[in-house]
């Protein structure tokens, strides 16, 4: 039975036949591979008996073999590729976000206009809808519901969106998304902050809405900084 030196090294002399090369660019397949330089020579020397799977499935594209004949399956030839699937490697599968902490709770635009945490809202208060957890949301954070389409694309009708409320002003820069609440009125809004000379000014991110500029007045306050979207697909 082969070893794991025997195939790579197999693999690694088809790779190089194939593209008229006559060296391995090993920086160039460990950066494809995610793992160090030294870790592909000890592939090809010997040192290392086994991949794990997606290194295995990551060697065995690069170089453009069978990965469950580069694992050691001998009921496949080395260029037999009719069981495999080209896939972009648009996500990195290491990367996973976790779900760990506080879940979110989803409330009303009529609600987000006064609320400013979540110790101003009943305790027993019951919520028809909770988020997955959101660290920048802080402790207090909520969602809400996106309405109409000022803010599209990049936020669509029914999108939910992450409110963090315990951001201060001075805290604010240009382009930040914001929740704003008037004197007067009986909902907040959801705009692009713009800062300039001074003054504050509020712009959808839909270039086709009537009202492009809204100047802040003093009788509007900051209800909360939007730090995430959580769109249903």
């Amino acid at each position: 039975m082969s070893t794991l030196e025997d195939r790579i090294n197999q693999a690694i002399s088809h790779f190089l036949k194939k593209n008229n090369l006559k060296k391995l660019d090993r920086t160039s397949m460990a950066k494809y591979c995610e793992v160090s330089v030294a870790a592909i020579g000890q592939w090809m020397n010997g040192k290392t008996n086994t991949l794990e799977s997606l290194k295995n499935a990551k060697a065995a594209q690069y170089l453009g073999v069978n990965p469950d004949w580069l694992a050691g399956d001998t009921k496949f030839d080395m260029l037999d590729l009719s069981n495999t699937q080209k896939l972009d490697n648009n996500v990195d599968l290491s990367q996973k976000i976790s779900l760990e902490g506080r879940h979110v709770p989803v409330i009303s635009w009529v609600q987000a206009g006064p609320w400013t945490g979540i110790d101003s809202v009943p305790a027993d208060t019951e919520f028809e809808e909770w988020l997955p957890p959101n660290k920048d949301c802080g402790k207090n954070g909520y969602g809400l519901v996106v309405k109409g389409v000022s803010m599209s694309p990049k936020f669509e009708p029914e999108d939910r969106i992450y409110v963090n409320p315990d951001i201060q002003t001075f805290d604010l820069q240009t382009d930040d998304l914001v929740i704003i609440s008037c004197t007067g009125e009986t909902e907040a809004t959801f705009k692009k902050l713009i800062i300039e000379g001074g003054e504050k000014y509020l712009q959808p991110l839909n270039p086709n809405w009537p009202e492009q500029i809204i100047k802040l007045t003093e009788d509007c306050r900051l209800v909360g900084k939007v730090v995430g979207l959580y769109r249903k697909i």
